[in-house]
């Protein structure tokens, strides 16, 4: 049996743990690899997306990737219980034009006990932004232990 830990129901160490999981993921930029993380049957609710299955899951992220240049991303705790916690997120990208953008978000998500998200609901803002407005600098990849969170950097 596939598991995900850690395992819910979640304490807010473990919850934490799991969001910084999902960042680093997603900070990947590895659909294949991100898509892992949710069920065979999971249900997403993104923009005008709403992919059913991993694998739909794992093509809408292709192409998220391939719109989305240089993508980086921070997710906070903003709560917990159970089996769901709910992330708010900010992520930076360009076009292949070169416009920034700062993308602002909330998530709610679901989880089976097998630490596999079954359910992600997504609300997803974007603002154009000047190059000189950027605040997430690092390599691309995992974002650096001790870079500040959302709250540090006034988002």
């Amino acid at each position: 049996m596939e598991t995900r830990p850690p395992l819910p129901p979640f304490t807010r160490e473990t919850a934490i743990e799991k969001i910084r999981l999902a960042e680093d993921g997603w900070n990947s930029r590895d659909p294949a690899r991100v898509a892992l993380a949710y069920s065979q049957d999971t249900r997403w609710r993104n923009r005008v997306d709403f992919p059913r299955g991993r694998a739909e899951a794992q093509a809408m992220l292709e192409r998220k990737w391939k719109r989305e240049l240089e993508y980086r991303l921070i997710k906070e705790l903003w709560a917990f219980d159970g089996n769901r916690i709910a992330v708010r997120f900010a992520y930076e990208w360009h076009d292949d034009g070169g416009q920034w953008y700062r993308s602002y978000g909330n998530e709610n998500w679901e989880f089976g006990a097998d630490g596999l998200m079954v359910h992600r609901h997504a609300s997803i803002n974007d603002m154009p932004i000047a190059e000189s407005e950027r605040k997430f600098f690092w390599a691309l990849g995992r974002r650096p232990d001790g870079h500040p969170g959302l709250g540090e950097l006034g988002l």
